[in-house]
């Protein structure tokens, strides 16, 4: 019989599966809606009938299942409050190893999580110690040293979206802050920037290639790679703040390299080069030249990341 490895990438509509086999291969991959009603009291017990209902085609059992959960996670599991899930604190690591039986069990935040996929089999690939920036809806970070997730004393550490990049700023975060690198270089960010009224700008929007457009992160990036000047300005500006953000993270962290993801990141090597120069122009001599690499595993990091937490 053969040993089979879950991830498990809990998001909040839906519920990415990966089976892997113990030389760390994707072998199937699957979805399931994540039903949050009943304060999410579902989720864990749908997870696990799925498992059984695809193990039955497979000859094995199931020797370890990883999990990544969108909010803070401590070492040893605990969930520590999701609102988008509908959970408080709760035993995830404990409860999911009790419904299944499956003794190599491991929790952990899912930006953190997706950091160490790719740091496994992506685009953190070679390096020891990486911080992986998600730029999407909002502003996500995972922490790996030494190979290991940085979760801090409460499941926290990595939260790179909340540091106060423009403090009295008076554009609210989602986590109730002013002025958080999230407001500003996540997708929903760079296109209120595109959009006026954030930030100062020599171009104007009128007679720019964004003029007319219900704009997205995505037509800033594109209309720069047309060299039109408004978006460049605002990729700039973009690509300065995530910099100097990334820099004061470097201060503390030191990572050999920084992976960036999430559907910003799609725009290529212009993102890179915006933000590499600006890294480099406001960080300390000792942290110069650090690797700036895309993300490589897209959708995927997440089950890749959490199944890297049990398998050897």
């Amino acid at each position: 019989m053969s040993n089979y490895y879950v991830g498990v990438d809990l998001g909040g509509t839906t519920v990415k599966l990966g089976l892997f086999s113990d030389e760390g291969d994707l072998l199937e991959k699957w979805e399931i809606p994540t039903r949050k009603e009943d304060n999410g009291s579902h989720i864990l017990p749908d997870i696990v009938e799925s498992i059984e209902g695809k193990m039955a085609s497979y000859d094995g059992h199931i020797k370890g299942i990883g999990m990544g959960v969108p909010g803070p996670v401590t070492d040893d599991g605990v969930v520590r409050g999701c609102v988008n899930l509908g959970w408080g604190n709760i035993e995830a690591k404990d409860e999911l190893a009790s419904l299944t039986g499956v003794g190599n069990v491991k929790v952990g935040n899912d930006a953190n999580v997706a950091a160490l996929g790719e740091i496994w089999k992506g685009g953190g690939r070679g390096f020891d110690s990486i911080v992986m920036v998600t730029l999407g809806t909002g502003v996500g970070g995972g922490i790996i040293q030494h190979g290991k997730i940085v979760n801090g004393s409460t499941g926290a550490a990595g939260e790179i979206g909340h540091i106060k990049i423009k403090p009295g700023a008076k554009e609210v975060c989602g986590c109730k802050g002013h002025g958080c690198l999230e407001c500003y270089t996540s997708a929903t960010g760079v296109a209120n920037m595109a959009k006026g009224g954030v930030i100062e700008t020599k171009n104007t929007l009128e007679g720019s290639y964004l003029e007319g457009k219900d704009i997205t992160a995505k037509d800033v990036f594109d209309g720069a790679k047309e060299g039109d000047a408004y978006c460049l300005e605002i990729v700039e500006n973009f690509g300065f703040l995530l910099g100097v953000g990334l820099a004061n993270v470097a201060s503390v962290a030191d990572p050999e390299a920084f992976v960036i993801g999430g559907g910003v990141s799609k725009a290529g090597n212009i993102v890179i080069e915006a933000v590499e120069k600006n890294y480099n122009d406001n960080c300390m001599e000792a942290l110069k030249g650090k690797q700036f690499r895309l993300a490589e595993l897209g959708n995927d990091a997440g089950i890749y990341g959490a199944v890297r937490q049990v398998i050897k």
